[in-house]
This record gives structure tokens, sequence and C-alpha cells, in this order.
């Protein structure tokens, strides 16, 4: 059964920095782009970064220059390093990915990692 399970999540003050981690298990990656969101309460989900499998990254504006995207194919993994986090960064978290499990390519997403960023 194909997972993506993040980690890394916490509370932190503003001006802090944390970084997660998101695995995926159960399949292969596909060379698809792999991609974080967010979801604060109250707003819908919004794209947060992205990364091919060349390592071409996209980013929010709202955090660029802030946040970085990174992936480890081997390890079937995507990191965002988040610095400067500021209040309005807090909300829940999620990767995304294009994963080839028993069934065939399918999208996925994780379960969710919380962030706040206190002022």
């Amino acid at each position: 059964q194909v997972q993506l399970v993040e980690s890394g999540g916490g509370l932190v003050q503003a001006g802090g920095s944390l970084r997660l981690s998101c695995a995926a298990s159960g399949g292969a990656l596909s060379g698809n782009a792999m991609g974080w969101h967010r979801q604060a309460p109250g707003n819908q989900r919004e794209l947060v970064a992205t990364i091919t499998s060349g390592g071409r990254t996209n980013y929010a504006d709202s955090v660029k220059g802030r946040f970085a995207i990174s992936r480890d194919n081997a390890k079937r993994s995507v990191y965002l390093q988040m610095n400067s986090l500021k209040p309005e960064d807090t909300a829940v978290y999620y990767c995304n990915a294009d994963v080839y499990g028993i069934g065939g390519l399918r999208n996925y997403w994780g379960q969710g990692t919380q962030v706040t960023v206190s002022s």
C-alpha cells in the first residue's frame, strides 16, 4: 500500500526555521514533480513549492527566498526547508506526489503535518 508520510512540523517562534520531510513507501516515485501544499483554517489548500525529478523548482510568491524544496530520488523523499518563518505560515502542510503502486500510477497526498508559528 502506497503511503506518503510527513514529519518535521511543530511550534516555532517567528523568524525561526523548520524542515519538513516526506517519504514515500510501498511504491516508486514517478518522474513527475513532487510538491508541498498547505492549508490554514478557513482557507483553501494552496501550493507552496514543487520540484521536478531533474531538480527544477517553483515557489509561491509568499515563500520565495525563505523556503527551499529538495528531493532525494534514491530515498523516495522530498523536503521543505522553511526559514524566516512568519505567523502567516501557520498551516497544515501536505506533500503530494505521483507514485507507482500495485494499481499503477496514482496521485497521493500525505496525512499532513501541523506547522505553527507564534508571533
